[in-house]
């Protein structure tokens, strides 16, 4: 029997009473960041983090058995997933009563996925695209201070540190003052744009990750709008203090890359306030922008509708990505857009000895751990379907020939069981092999960088070969082959002994014992065999990363529990005084 009017209103009830708790527990978690941020909690500051990004999957599965319960006390059947159709219907009833409708829509979409497993997904019972763009909505005014400079720019700076003050104080407020009115000055487009008809938006809400809080904002004239954010940062002791001012556009864009953990930020009506981001952030995907402020299921939804939009639009094929192929991932992508599609193949070359199960984890491990700027953010699918004919023959074959348990054709699509979407970027390897020698002496040093601060959050890249690591469009590198990351902490930092005799440093075999989670830094030379003048640069800039030492001081210092420092935007831009 189809589920009744009364029956698809009430599994809509309780798919909306769920996401109602998960909202309040979601905003809950967000809301504690200030706490965390003034007491310097930043072991909490790090398992929130992970308990935020796991409190979806948690509420999806308990509002599924609810659904379970609500059938099995009702005495109903597995209703099909045509009867969704009012299900739907009904969900979207009780809309118009939320400030977050568009990220309900993907709740539901969840439990609808979860239900049917992947099946049947059809715009009438689902909402593949979203049916909100009429709900009524907050004005975006009420999202924001505001702040004009009338009074004198040391006025209006003085007042938005006021207005933005904490539980504990500045430990020199004037100070602060004074780099930022000193910064505003010496930046030329800045003041310039400063006049009587100015205006300074910054968002109410406070922007919380890691050891920092920011003040994000943007100056508005009639002729021009000029993003800039403001780093706090509470040094334990005495208080708070302003660490930099960001006003370069490419800067506040880094600080919101897809390479960093989700901010932790109270955003009651996620339209209007991802609108706002929007307008400081033009270059920056919808998605991506959802995604930075947590609510990386929706960021999800929000890519698969751009995404279904750009094929409409456009023409090319799928290729086989560009680089050295990889012993654990296919990778293709779609030369007109900037993203890779990432699938693990069914069986690995020697030397890589792990399952397909590991492989998951290293890329949930990557999703809920500090990415600090050096790892991309990947979202899975599962179940995706691309249109045949968009797939070059050679990818079809690759595909098949690689992971055939993952690839189906169904009639005119490839359906692929499971997948990671990802960011593209410039193959380390590619990038260098046509670097001018400034660029080259900045990718190394970057590239020696991406390492240490990886290492600083614990995290262990294990290959560190330049294929697996990628260039962003603002020259960062950043890590991007997970299939042997391991935390810092598991691994067992040695030198190599000095040989007893000539012989044994000649023998085929090490004349030292190795265990299985030895590592040995003397020998990282190997990835940089073939390549003596980056070998002379990276030893140049680098040294240390050779010496166990250093990464022996690493390991005790997050032992200690420690929280490295690795700021979201380059050193030099930090104030003398900090």
């Amino acid at each position: 029997m189809p589920l009744n009017s009364k029956q698809a209103g009430q599994i809509a009830q309780i798919m909306d009473i769920g996401f109602t708790e998960y909202r309040v527990q979601f905003e809950e978690i967000s809301s504690g960041a200030k706490r965390r941020f003034e007491k310097a909690l930043w072991q909490e500051v790090q398992a929130s983090g992970m308990q935020r990004i796991d409190l979806y999957g948690e509420m999806v599965n308990e509002v599924t058995k609810r659904l379970d319960q609500y059938r099995s006390d009702e005495n109903i059947g597995q209703e099909k997933a045509r009867d969704w159709v009012v299900v739907k219907a009904k969900f979207e009833q009780l809309m118009p009563q939320r400030t977050d409708p568009e990220m309900a829509e993907t709740f539901y979409n969840s439990i609808f996925c979860r239900t049917f497993r992947h099946r049947a997904l059809r715009e009438q019972r689902m909402f593949l695209f979203s049916s909100t763009d009429a709900a009524p909505k907050v004005l975006a005014q009420d999202m924001y201070c505001e702040y004009d400079a009338n009074k004198g720019v040391t006025s209006m700076v003085s007042q938005i540190l006021d207005d933005y003050c904490f539980d504990i104080p500045y430990v020199n407020k004037r100070l602060d003052v004074v780099n930022l009115v000193r910064n505003i000055k010496e930046n030329t487009d800045f003041r310039m744009a400063i006049s009587a008809d100015t205006r300074i938006q910054i968002l109410k809400s406070v922007f919380y990750r890691n050891k920092g809080a920011y003040l994000v904002g943007q100056l508005v004239n009639p002729d021009h709008r000029q993003p800039f954010v403001v780093p706090l940062l509470n040094d334990e002791n005495h208080g708070i203090y302003t660490d930099t001012l960001i006003t370069d556009s490419d800067d506040v864009s880094i600080i919101f890359s897809f390479t960093r953990s989700y901010f932790m930020v109270k955003a009651p009506v996620p339209a209007e306030f991802v609108g706002f981001l929007q307008q400081i952030l033009p270059a920056k995907p919808l998605a991506e922008i959802y995604t930075n402020i947590g609510f990386f299921k929706h960021g999800k939804s929000v890519f698969m509708r751009d995404y279904l939009q750009h094929m409409d639009e456009s023409e090319d094929q799928f290729i086989i990505a560009p680089g050295i192929k990889g012993m654990v991932m296919s990778v293709f992508t779609l030369p007109s857009l900037d993203i890779v599609f990432k699938i693990i193949k069914d069986k690995f070359a020697p030397p890589k000895a792990m399952t397909k199960a590991v492989v998951k984890e290293k890329y949930r491990l990557v999703k809920v751990h500090d990415r600090v700027g050096r790892m991309a953010d990947t979202q899975e699918f599962k179940h995706f379907a691309f249109a045949k004919h968009r797939f070059s023959q050679e990818l079809i074959d690759e595909l098949f020939a690689v992971a055939p348990s993952m690839i189906q054709i169904v009639d005119e699509y490839v359906v692929i069981e499971q997948l990671y979407v990802e960011r593209r970027m410039i193959p380390l390897n590619i990038y260098i092999d046509t670097a001018s020698d400034d660029q080259l002496y900045d990718v190394i040093d970057e590239y020696g960088n991406a390492i240490k601060q990886l290492a600083a959050a614990n995290i262990f890249p294990g290959d560190m070969l330049f294929k697996n690591f990628g260039v962003t469009r603002h020259g960062r590198v950043v890590f991007y082959d997970y299939d042997e990351i391991c935390y810092l902490t598991e691994c067992n930092f040695r030198k190599i002994p000095e040989p007893m005799y000539p012989e044994q440093e000649l023998a085929s075999e090490p004349w030292y014992s190795v265990g299985p989670y030895d590592v040995f830094p003397e020998e990282f030379h190997v990835f940089l065999a073939g390549r003596p003048r980056i070998a002379k640069i990276f030893r140049q800039i680098h040294s240390d990363i050779f010496d166990a030492d250093y990464w022996q001081s690493l390991q005790r210092a997050i032992e200690d529990g420690q929280v490295k420092d690795v700021f979201p935007y380059r050193r030099k831009k930090r104030f003398l005084s900090a």
